[in-house]
């Protein structure tokens, strides 16, 4: 009976000790992940805090993380700097365009290297692997040079009809379609359905969420693209947004940082908000689940 109770004693000890060492470890585990969360947020935090700053208080270190006063004005100024609608939709029209584009070329290269062995197949992705590697600096003056023989300069074509297809797309839509079972693709054979319909409409439902995610990595890229809209445009005719940013120029020798702030918060909204939408499909896109 006396054993008894001690065995029931120690093991009463292990189970308070294994719980305390799980609350412990959980403990740490949220620290860490909002340690985490302060680390990425803190850019944006900064940003947003100095969009709401008189001038002088921008220049005080260290940084007051709220402001004094919040200046809701910096944002007006910002947007009458210069034709910022005007670059918001020509960056819409190209962000958008792109990504058609691009969704039209990649899904069915994806669906061909994925479920096709065919002469040079390997030979083949392996060069689009390759360009991968290639920045888009290295190739801009044959491209520049091309374009403007067309004479497609200072349009929208010529910061569309560049990036009208993407490696990273067709490489990250291979893989997915290769975990699709060859039962189902034979199945839908069986009955009769084209190869565009096994597409359609069992392929890309399947691959929905490394859609969504490869769709918000483009919008997000073209969004925020600087280089490319800089040496194709001449005027503001198909200039970007963040080429809009970039004309908040100095005032009187002083930097303008909280007008410019103001300027980079309206460019990164829609990004926050697409992301925001497509947060659930990133998120299953990175976890693999298998065909059910």
């Amino acid at each position: 009976m006396e054993a008894d109770r001690t065995l029931l004693y120690v093991n009463s000890k292990e189970e308070i000790a294994s719980k305390i060492l799980q609350y412990i470890t959980r403990a740490i585990s949220v620290i860490g992940m909002i340690a985490l969360v302060l680390i990425f947020a803190m850019p944006f935090i900064w940003m947003l805090s100095t969009s709401l700053k008189t001038l002088p208080e921008t220049m005080i270190f260290p940084p007051n993380w709220i402001p004094k006063q919040f200046i809701w004005s910096n944002y007006a100024k910002a947007w009458g700097s210069g034709p910022f609608l005007h670059y918001i939709s020509n960056s819409i029209i190209i962000s958008i365009s792109i990504l058609v584009l691009q969704m039209l070329t990649i899904i069915p290269a994806a669906y061909a290297f994925a479920r096709y062995k065919f002469k040079a197949s390997g030979i083949l992705f392996g060069m689009v692997m390759v360009t991968l590697m290639i920045p888009s600096q290295l190739i801009f003056l044959p491209v520049y040079l091309q374009l403007s023989a067309w004479k497609l300069l200072n349009t929208h074509l010529a910061l569309i009809l560049p990036f009208a297809s993407s490696a990273f797309g067709i490489f990250l839509l291979r893989q997915s379609f290769k975990q699709v079972q060859e039962e189902l693709i034979e199945a839908a054979r069986l009955d009769s359905a084209k190869e565009w319909q096994i597409i359609i409409k069992l392929m890309v439902p399947m691959a929905k969420p490394v859609l969504a995610t490869f769709a918000l990595f483009s919008f997000i890229a073209h969004w925020n693209d600087y280089f490319w809209p800089l040496v194709m445009t001449t005027d503001d005719v198909a200039r970007t947004l963040p080429l809009g940013i970039a004309k908040i120029r100095e005032e009187e020798g002083v930097a303008n940082w909280n007008v410019l702030m103001a300027g980079n918060m309206i460019l990164v909204t829609p990004i926050l908000i697409a992301f925001f939408f497509a947060q659930r499909h990133i998120i299953r896109a990175f976890v693999y689940t298998g065909v059910k």
